[in-house]
């Protein structure tokens, strides 16, 4: 048996590279288009990197080993540690509000499923200095902006939004103990994925009432105009509905409010997120999460030493991938060529000729092939069909050395040129409208 990759890996052949070029390239053009600079880190750490913000337990999930200098190391599972390094180390000379993305390849030692491998690449969006809520509605807005690029709409994708700060005013004013959020939290997360009764069970045990957990449980949507209309005159709660009223404002002027949808059940990191929070789910529910982030304005703080409001999104290729095929949304890769050339073997100057038309023309910026073997015309030309090559061109060398190019085009038509330097004119304004 040939050898295959290892579980939760993928080969990417050039059909699959060109769909993983297709996301990487709307990434960038759309993230650049806000203005966000790219950076890289190390694809190894430190291990303690990781377990300083995640605890001991997600060792258990990465890839790590003794490197030969005998220090513990992981390959990155995530990209917030590094980016927290890198910022913390030129926080007093970096411009405010720092506008960063990159796009890295991350491993996880965990169990293979739908939409969840050991190694994927992840678009990594972050602002740091900015504690307003534009920089929220700013940050989703790039979100939203590559799932239009890709062809998907507000019909295909939405965005479910909450906000931890309103969602500890609203559990403060339900006189719920601050030491009994985490709980309450762990079971808003998992509403909608277990049975009512057994998240009933879960409140309970965690001491809230009868009363109080009817009101918990009917978290599940909820809109924002009714919370304000139940909760606007509370004293707690009437600061963080007037703080997500001015996001959501912000949102209708970016051209995103459509996408939106109020949820309180979206929690996230537990120890992570501090304010508004957010994830891009299929309409239809089909697959996971395609993107998630929020606001961490501590993690900073803990990781780099720099106390500075942040926050950001990642979004993985797979989920995306998955999404966009099963759209149609994916385009299709053809293999194509600009030129085949072709020449006779029995002609004066072969090869020569056609590999000086070769280097002329792609200079000129086209992509060309030719046989690397002498072969008869007709073997030429199956294989110039095979290539995918937009035309062919028929390098003819007279017993006098006069070389001649003829282009094949659509149907029974030529193209004739008595000079390589008309060649490469035509070619050049051919292959640009092409492109």
């Amino acid at each position: 048996m040939p050898p295959k990759p290892l579980p939760g890996f993928r080969d990417f052949y050039p059909e699959q590279l060109a769909e993983r070029a297709h996301i990487f390239d709307t990434w960038r053009r759309i993230v650049r288009r806000y203005a966000f600079q790219e950076y890289d880190g190390p694809p190894l750490e430190p291990l303690d990197l990781y377990t300083q913000k995640s605890g001991d337990e997600i060792v258990t999930q990465l890839y790590n080993f003794v490197d030969k200098g005998d220090r513990a190391v992981a390959l990155r599972p995530e990209m917030t540690p590094t980016f927290a390094r890198m910022v913390g180390a030129r926080a007093q000379t970096l411009r405010k509000p720092v506008r960063w993305f990159s796009m890295p390849q991350l491993f996880r030692y965990e169990r293979t499923q739908k939409g969840r491998l050991r190694e994927h690449f992840q678009l990594n969006v972050d602002i740091v200095g900015e504690s307003d809520v534009l920089a929220d509605a700013e940050l989703l807005s790039v979100a939203v902006e590559i799932m239009r690029a890709f062809g998907l709409t507000a019909h295909d994708v939405r965005a479910r939004v909450s906000d931890r700060r309103l969602l500890n005013a609203l559990l403060a004013h339900l006189a719920i103990e601050e030491s009994r959020w985490t709980d309450v939290y762990a079971v808003l997360d998992k509403l909608e994925r277990q049975p009512r009764e057994l998240s009933e069970e879960k409140l309970i045990a965690a001491g809230l009432s009868v009363e109080v957990c009817s009101v918990i449980l009917g978290f599940v949507g909820l809109d924002f105009e009714t919370l304000r209309a139940q909760y606007g005159d509370s004293v707690l709660v009437a600061p963080e509905i007037a703080r997500f009223a001015e996001y959501l404002s912000h949102a209708e002027a970016l051209g995103i409010a459509e996408w939106i949808r109020f949820d309180l059940t979206i929690v996230r990191g537990l120890a992570y997120y501090t304010g508004i929070v957010f994830e891009l789910f299929d309409a239809t529910g089909e697959f996971r999460a395609i993107c998630g982030g929020g606001r961490y304005d501590n993690l900073l703080a803990s990781l780099g030493g720099t106390d500075l409001p942040a926050l950001g999104f990642g979004l993985g290729d797979v989920v995306l991938g998955e999404l966009l095929r099963a759209r149609k949304l994916m385009p299709v890769m053809v293999a194509s060529v600009d030129f085949w050339l072709a020449q006779s073997p029995d002609a004066p100057r072969y090869p020569a000729a056609m590999l000086e038309a070769a280097t002329a023309l792609r200079s000129s910026g086209a992509s060309v092939e030719y046989g690397l073997r002498a072969q008869r015309m007709e073997k030429q030309f199956e294989a110039a069909r095979k290539a995918g090559a937009r035309h062919v061109v028929l390098v003819d060398v007279a017993s006098d050395g006069r070389t001649t190019y003829r282009v094949r085009l659509s149907g029974h038509d030529e193209q004739h040129f008595d000079r390589m330097e008309a060649l490469v004119q035509w070619a050049s304004s051919t292959t640009e409208i092409a492109t």
